[in-house]
């Protein structure tokens, strides 16, 4: 049996990019490392460490959440790079993390409504708090939650780890002047937003999705799920060799090993001598059989730490998987009554899917 899964993860993706190579100042520790500080590429300091460690931006591009103690009370507040203070106490904190600018505007929270907004690069109010939730901005837009009833997983509201839902409501899709660009467009992770296509009748093409915008035009976007679906079943193991899996790899293919951890190997090692395993194990998914899931999510920070998967993080490291998502096929077998799971990763890059990890545990790699 098939299975074709997309896992909902948080917020967001689209076409314009904004560079984060250009102009930031890098986040450094004081001795201790409870503060934090900014320094320029050049290693001018730019502002001294009095930045809680709590709350961490690893690189100031244009605005940034912060918390500081001033007179024995710790502020918190967002700040612009010509210095400029706004939003106080009133962060955007979502599953214990401040939000992180995207494309140069950064969610705020109105403490007294719990509602939420958007700010500019320079500190600026572009979207009234007036909305339950809304993403970050995704090549220009955003979607958006308004009139919306808030139910807690606990019986006890606020105890325990505070996980919510949201119940009824409108949602839109917008632009970042609070334009509603498209009415009754539910909350998806499924799309590339970078992929807009603006035209007068549906597109055609069966990996996107059409919707009736307000002026009349249709919008379509990319769906992830159906274009990487639409790449390994009809173009990657179609006549799979090991030079199409070399071209569709990263520079370097993870896996895991119980002595070592986590190994890192450049890929021509690594396909010389794991190619025709990969090539069985992976071929098994057309069988009509065979059980496989899709799932989608981010690049992990803490295995894929080279300076080569830094486009792919924000300036808080958090991965961009709402542009660059990583695609997992995980085929899974039954031995013994027990299941057993083997995995390939796929992270979308600007170049197409490549291959970032293998982990195969009914066979031994050769690491």
């Amino acid at each position: 049996m098939k299975k074709i899964v997309l896992i909902a993860y948080c917020f967001l993706l689209g076409n314009t990019v904004f560079s984060q190579k250009s102009n930031y100042w890098k986040a450094f520790m004081n001795e201790d490392e409870t503060l934090f500080g900014y320094k320029d590429l050049k290693g001018d300091i730019k502002i001294p460490p009095k930045f809680s460690s709590v709350y961490y931006t690893d690189k100031f591009e244009h605005i940034i959440a912060v918390t500081e103690k001033k007179k024995g009370i710790w502020e918190s507040y967002y700040l612009t790079k010509a210095g400029k203070q706004v939003g106080n106490d009133s962060l955007y904190i979502f599953d214990n993390a401040i939000d992180c600018e995207n494309e140069g505007f950064i969610r705020f929270t109105d403490t007294k409504t719990e509602n939420v907004g958007m700010l500019d690069r320079n500190g600026r109010v572009v979207i009234p708090a007036q909305y339950n939730a809304i993403s970050k901005v995704q090549n220009g837009m955003v979607m958006a939650l308004k009139e919306a009833e808030k139910q807690y997983w606990e019986h006890t509201n606020h105890e325990g780890c505070n996980h919510y839902s949201w119940k009824g409501g409108k949602e839109v899709l917008m632009d970042t002047l609070n334009n509603v660009l498209i009415e009754n467009f539910s909350y998806t992770d499924k799309l590339n937003f970078y992929s807009l296509l603006k035209t007068k009748t549906p597109h055609p093409d069966p990996i996107r999705v059409n919707f009736l915008a307000k002026n009349g035009t249709y919008f379509s976007f990319i769906d992830f799920e159906k274009e990487f679906s639409s790449w390994f079943l009809n173009e990657l193991i179609v006549n799979f060799t090991e030079q199409k899996l070399l071209d569709a790899s990263y520079n370097s293919i993870s896996s895991w090993d119980a002595e070592k951890g986590w190994i890192h190997t450049h890929k021509k090692s690594f396909l010389a001598k794991n190619f025709l395993l990969i090539q069985k194990k992976i071929i098994e998914t057309l069988n009509p059989d065979m059980e496989y899931t899709i799932f989608k999510s981010g690049l992990n920070p803490f295995i894929y730490e080279d300076s080569s998967f830094d486009q792919y993080y924000n300036n808080c490291r958090e991965a961009l998987e709402w542009k660059y998502p990583v695609m997992s096929v995980v085929v899974t077998y039954y031995k013994n009554k027990e299941i057993q799971q083997n995995h390939f990763d796929f992270l979308r890059t600007d170049n197409g899917y490549k291959l970032i990890s293998v982990t195969i545990r009914d066979a031994n790699l050769k690491l």
